[in-house]
C-alpha cells in the first residue's frame, strides 16, 4: 500500500493504520462505521481510522442536484485525498458512484444491499395517510427527477418540490413547516438513521423503481463505499493489491451481479441526474431479471422493459479475477468471470433495446428541459 502508516498500542504491539475516508453526514458516519466494524471483525489487528470530509455538495443546499453542473460535487475532496494517499478507502453510495471512474480508481467491494426502495414520511398532520390519500395539490419533496417522474406518473393529482439537504435537514423542513404534505427518501437512509417510524409507506417497483448503482455522468464522482440505491460499496485505488484483497471479502455475489448489471444499464443510456432513469434487480433461481425505464420530466412519456439472464457458475471451474479487471468500474475478486460477464451484457441488451424504441428521444428532451428550468 501505498504511504502505509503504523501504530503502537499500550503493549507496543505495532498495527497497521487503514484510513477510512468519508463525508461528516451523520449517515455517512454511519454507513462507514458499519463497514469500519466489518473489517474490523476480519482484521482484528489492523488500526482503522475513519477522516472525515465536507464536500462542495454538502455546502450547496439551495439549488437541485440535477440544476448543478459540477461532476464531483460531493466527491472532489474524497477523490483527492484519495489520490495523495491521504485516505486508503472511501465509503459512500454506490447510486453516486460514475459508471466511468476516474482513472486508477476501483469499486473493490459491494457490500450486500438493504432495501433499495423509496419511502414516504409524512407531515405530522398528515399521519395515517398515503400518497394515493392524501389531497389534490397536496406537494411532495424530493431531490430526485427519477421519483418526480415516476411518481406524477402514477400519483397525477399530486405536485412535486425540489427538496435539498441530509435527511436531518430534509426531515426539520417536513415537520417545521407547512411546504410539503410529504417527502421521499430512501427507505435504506432512514433505515440506517434508526428512523423506521417515520416511515409511512414504501413504494414498491410498481409505484417508483430504485436509482441505478451510480447517479451518472453527468453528477458525482464519488470514491468510496457507495450505495447503488440500498447497497454500500468501497473504492479504492486500483495500484493497492493488498487493500483490494483485504475489502474484496465484503462483496455480496448477488449484490454485485445486480450493481454491474444496472450500471451497464446506464452507462449505454448515458444517463444522469439530470435525466429520470430507473431500474428494478431481482436475483432468482440463478437467473438475473432487470427491468428498466426512461421517463419524460413529467412522467406522461416513458419506455419499460425486462430481460434476465442466466447466472450460474460452474462450480468446477473457479475463476480468479485478474485485479486489473474492471467492470464498469467493479473489480470482483474471487467470483467466476463468466457470472459477471453475462451481468453486464444484460445491462447493454436492455439498454439497447430501450434504445432502438426511442429512450434516446425521451432522454434527450428531458435534459434539454431540465436545463431550461
Amino acid at each position: 500500500m501505498s504511504g502505509e502508516t503504523s501504530s503502537q498500542n499500550a503493549n507496543g504491539k505495532v498495527s497497521r493504520v487503514i484510513r477510512i475516508g468519508t463525508r461528516k453526514s451523520q449517515l455517512a458516519r454511519i454507513q462507514t462505521d458499519s463497514v469500519a466494524e466489518k473489517l474490523k471483525r476480519l482484521y482484528p489487528d489492523v488500526h482503522l481510522e475513519i477522516v472525515g470530509m465536507t464536500t462542495t455538495g454538502d455546502k450547496i443546499l439551495d439549488t437541485a442536484l440535477s440544476k448543478i453542473g459540477e461532476k464531483s460535487l460531493f466527491t472532489k475532496e474524497l477523490e483527492t485525498a484519495l489520490e495523495r494517499n491521504e485516505v486508503d478507502l472511501v465509503v459512500h453510495s454506490l447510486k453516486d458512484l460514475p459508471t466511468t471512474l476516474p482513472p486508477g480508481f476501483t469499486i473493490g467491494a459491494v457490500l450486500k444491499r438493504e432495501n433499495p426502495h423509496d419511502a414516504v414520511v409524512l407531515h405530522p398532520k398528515n399521519m395515517g395517510k398515503s400518497l394515493d390519500t392524501l389531497p389534490d395539490k397536496s406537494v411532495i419533496g424530493t431531490s430526485s427527477l427519477r421519483r418526480a417522474a415516476q411518481l406524477k406518473k402514477r400519483f397525477p393529482h399530486l405536485e412535486f418540490k425540489d427538496i435539498r439537504g441530509n435527511l436531518n435537514t430534509r426531515l426539520k423542513k417536513l415537520d417545521e413547516k407547512d411546504d410539503f404534505a410529504a417527502i421521499i427518501l430512501a427507505a435504506a437512509g432512514l433505515r440506517r438513521m434508526g428512523w423506521d417510524s417515520r416511515v409511512s409507506q414504501i413504494l414498491g417497483p410498481e409505484d417508483c423503481m430504485y436509482a441505478v448503482g451510480q447517479c451518472g455522468l453527468n453528477r458525482l464522482r464519488v470514491h468510496c463505499v457507495a450505495v447503488f440505491q440500498g447497497a454500500l460499496a468501497i473504492e479504492v485505488r486500483a495500484r493497492d493489491e493488498d487493500i483490494l484483497e483485504m475489502v474484496s471479502v465484503l462483496h455480496d455475489p448477488d449484490t454485485v451481479l445486480r450493481c454491474i448489471a444496472e450500471r451497464a444499464f446506464l452507462r449505454r443510456l448515458e444517463g444522469g441526474c439530470s435525466v429520470p432513469v430507473a431500474v428494478h434487480t431481482e436475483v432468482k433461481d440463478s437467473q438475473l431479471y432487470l427491468t428498466g425505464a426512461v421517463y419524460s420530466l413529467d412522467g406522461s412519456d416513458s419506455l419499460k422493459e425486462t430481460m434476465q439472464t442466466s447466472i450460474a457458475s460452474d462450480n468446477k471451474v473457479e475463476e480468479r479475477v485478474d485485479e486489473r479487471v474492471q467492470r464498469v468500474g467493479v473489480t470482483a475478486n474471487n467470483m467466476p468471470g463468466p457470472a459477471q460477464d453475462a451481468s453486464e451484457k444484460l445491462g447493454l441488451d436492455l439498454a439497447n433495446l430501450l434504445l432502438s424504441k426511442g429512450a434516446k428521444e425521451i432522454l434527450t428532451v428531458a435534459r434539454q428541459l431540465n436545463d431550461a428550468r
